[in-house]
């Protein structure tokens, strides 16, 4: 069986409005596609839609994790599964800290206990990546912390996961370059055959760093072209208006 995270059909609703309108799109494992669209497209929708977040409402089509539908899962249950968002704007959570919170998730996906040794093994390894100081694993998780810190933070979550596949929703907005670098560095870190990541991002330049095997772009909630990397160069010069054109959006 090829290990696939696909969408099929999807049309998605938030009260009773149509924000995503069809959608196909299929990331196997080995590979890293990117996302792109104007603003409004459902870029963001997506992501949050096959994380599991309750606020939209699947309407029809399926979410299929290797060849099984979890359309109907929970969030949670979806995680464990091998799925992980990293958020546009990732939450505070006071009194967890940073290093409770990974041993606690990490459990959750394997069902079973994990060996401390293990555990801060892949926390270190992470935290060396990522060229952070370990002193901010024990703070409270994103409480206090910059955008930068935050989505650092995201990232040290998904190496410490290890998940099947990966949503990185605006993972570079509000970055700037040397945070940017360091972000691609731990994504780049985890590309391997097991792997699969769908980034959403708005500008080329986060492309530059974490290089794209396939780029689809989104408009009025559907997928509208898809390319290599130089669809996402091409956007980057021309931006969105020809495409527009193009297709009728």
């Amino acid at each position: 069986m090829t290990k696939t995270l696909e969408i099929r059909d999807l049309w998605v609703n938030v009260e009773d409005t149509p924000i995503l309108k069809g959608v196909n799109l299929t990331l196997p494992r080995g590979e890293v596609h990117a996302l792109m669209g104007p603003n409004g497209a459902g870029k963001s929708t997506l992501g949050k839609v096959i994380a599991g977040d309750p606020s939209y409402e699947v309407v029809r089509g399926q979410i299929l994790l290797d060849g099984e539908d979890i359309a109907e899962l929970e969030p949670d249950e979806r995680a464990r599964k091998g799925l992980f968002l990293a958020f546009q704007y990732p939450v505070e959570v006071p009194g967890v800290t940073i290093a409770n919170f990974l041993r606690l998730a990490l459990q959750a996906r394997y069902g079973q206990e994990v060996p401390l040794t293990e555990f801060y093994g892949k926390l270190q390894r992470a935290i060396e990546t990522l060229e952070w100081d370990e002193a901010y694993v024990t703070r409270y998780l994103n409480e206090g912390f910059s955008g930068g810190e935050k989505k650092r933070n995201e990232i040290l979550q998904l190496m410490v996961l290890e998940p099947a596949y990966a949503i990185l929703d605006e993972t570079d907005s509000g970055l700037d370059i040397d945070a940017l670098k360091v972000v691609a560095k731990g994504v780049n870190a985890m590309r391997g055959p097991e792997f699969g990541a769908l980034v959403i991002t708005h500008y080329q330049r986060l492309l530059n760093y974490i290089v794209p095997d396939v780029v689809h772009v989104m408009m009025d909630g559907r997928i509208v072209k898809t390319g290599g990397r130089e669809l996402a160069l091409e956007l980057e010069e021309r931006g969105y208006d020809w495409l527009k054109e193009e297709v009728g959006a």
